[in-house]
């Protein structure tokens, strides 16, 4: 009893301790500023690796592994297991946002901004476009893609808010990805709603309550989970009422999941995670692009159409390196973005309709109910990111022979964990609506198949192209 006691005091301490050290945490912001500067600009100016460069002789190859290799798969993981501490104490982005806000006009929020369908087309067309220019392998492509996102979210910055990451709150386009696997993680802030009505009266520590800024722009008051915080730790003990707190992991998604649930987080999740990113992953190892490429090609031959076999296209629009023997006809690019898209079309309406009929086992059918139950699928979308994104990882290191024996393994593990997670999540959000085992039961066997199909995808990838 004494241990499960002190767990809530020690981390409350822990929030209290970043809220005392803040200045500091802004420092190690800007140390990650400037590591990220210079693993984007460097690599950029310099020549592309030879046959014989390696990881630790050649610093392209080193920030292409840094990057793509530990760096964004393991910041997805984090999501997952520390909420959005990335977001706020380490992301270069977020710290410049901010900062250039600090000096910036500080103009109102436009309404055209808050539209609640960014966080699925900036996902999407970030996705799209990197594989458009090959962003995993390319320096010019990751100065493009990622030094382009940051470019812009210092002038978002500069021109709304006031010292706010008003680019991070609406327009990154990982900031609905980072804000639904952040629902799954095991804390969060918690406020108490007595004790902030208290403050009123008795002020905090029985001083007046001090303003605090919240970067990301969270109504403190009524903050309910982790979906939308940052973790930064500014606001812990504000108003003797906000305190860092355990949770159960599956909280988030099963008590607020209704309240939480819009129709733009389910095609995020469906069309998003489980149809783009994977169809984003799939082109390269996808036996039918190859069949699929010669086909058109072998058509437009025989009709005498040949400008879309040119190779002239800009190195920005398509991937276009000759040294590398890497160059994109105007046919390559047009099949990748019309692979994904179809691939987006084909799996996200599948589990659609498996998520339609296993809300419909639960009674009449109900939109809310559908997004609700959608939520279900996270664990699994973001381990298919992960698992999507760790295999450049690999690939990496196979070049540089080292003994992979265990990757296979580790992907059913994962894939394993993931679905039992999911069905757990699905299991328990079907109690919300439905008593009787038998309902619940058959929602089960439909989003079971949901699992399967998204399953599907990854046995492609890993096992059924590759023994091929």
């Amino acid at each position: 009893m004494s241990t499960v006691m002190t767990r809530p005091g020690r981390l409350a301490a822990a929030g209290q301790w970043m809220q005392r050290h803040g200045a500091a945490i802004r420092g190690i912001q800007w140390v990650v500023v400037a590591v990220y500067a210079f693993l984007i600009l460097v690599p950029a100016v310099m020549p592309l690796p030879g046959d014989t460069a390696h990881l630790w002789n050649n610093l392209t190859l080193a920030a292409q592994f840094v990057f793509w290799g530990i760096w964004w798969p393991f910041v997805l993981l984090s999501m997952v297991m520390l909420g959005r501490v990335w977001c706020g104490v380490l992301c270069p982005e977020g710290a410049l946002a901010e900062f250039a806000s600090k000096y910036g006009r500080g103009w109102a929020i436009p309404h055209w901004m808050r539209w609640g369908g960014w966080p699925f087309v900036a996902f999407g067309l970030t996705t799209i476009y990197g594989q458009m220019v090959s962003v995993y392998q390319y320096p010019k492509a990751v100065l493009l893609v990622l030094g382009g996102s940051t470019f812009a979210a210092m002038i978002i910055g500069l021109l709304y808010g006031r010292e706010k990451r008003v680019w991070c709150k609406y327009l990154c386009p990982v900031n609905g990805v980072f804000s639904l696997l952040a629902r799954l993680a095991p804390f969060h802030y918690k406020v108490d709603e007595d004790a902030w009505r208290r403050s009123y009266k008795d002020g905090e520590h029985g001083h007046r309550v001090i303003p605090i800024n919240c970067a990301p722009l969270v109504p403190l008051r009524n903050m309910k989970g982790a979906s939308a915080c940052h973790m930064c730790g500014r606001c812990s003990g504000h108003r003797d009422a906000i305190a860092l707190t355990w949770r159960a992991p599956s909280s988030e998604v099963v008590e607020l999941g209704d309240k939480q649930a819009n129709a733009w987080d389910t095609a995020l999740i469906l069309y998003g995670l489980l149809g783009i990113a994977i169809g984003a992953f799939h082109w390269t190892a996808s036996r039918w692009f190859v069949d699929l490429k010669m086909f058109f090609a072998t058509w437009l031959v025989d009709h005498d159409i040949t400008w879309p076999l040119d190779t002239n296209a800009p190195w920005f629009l398509f991937t276009h390196y000759p040294e590398q023997n890497d160059v994109f006809s105007w046919l390559d690019g047009t099949m990748v973005i019309g692979y994904i898209l179809a691939t987006a079309l084909v799996y996200g309406t599948a589990l659609l309709i498996l998520l339609m009929g296993a809300t419909r086992m639960l009674g009449r059918f109900n939109a809310v109910r559908l997004h609700h139950l959608t939520q279900g699928l996270i664990p699994i979308a973001g381990a298919g990111v992960f698992l999507g994104l760790s295999a450049t990882t690999l690939s990496l290191l196979r070049a540089e022979h080292v003994s992979l024996w265990w990757a296979s393994d580790m992907r059913i593990a994962i894939l394993a964990i993931a679905n039992l997670w999911s069905a757990w999540l699905a299991w328990l959000v079907t109690r919300r609506y439905s008593e009787r085992f038998v309902q619940r039961g058959l929602a089960m066997v439909w989003f079971v198949a949901a699992l399967a199909v998204v399953d599907s995808a990854w046995w492609l990838m890993f096992w059924g192209w590759a023994s091929k």
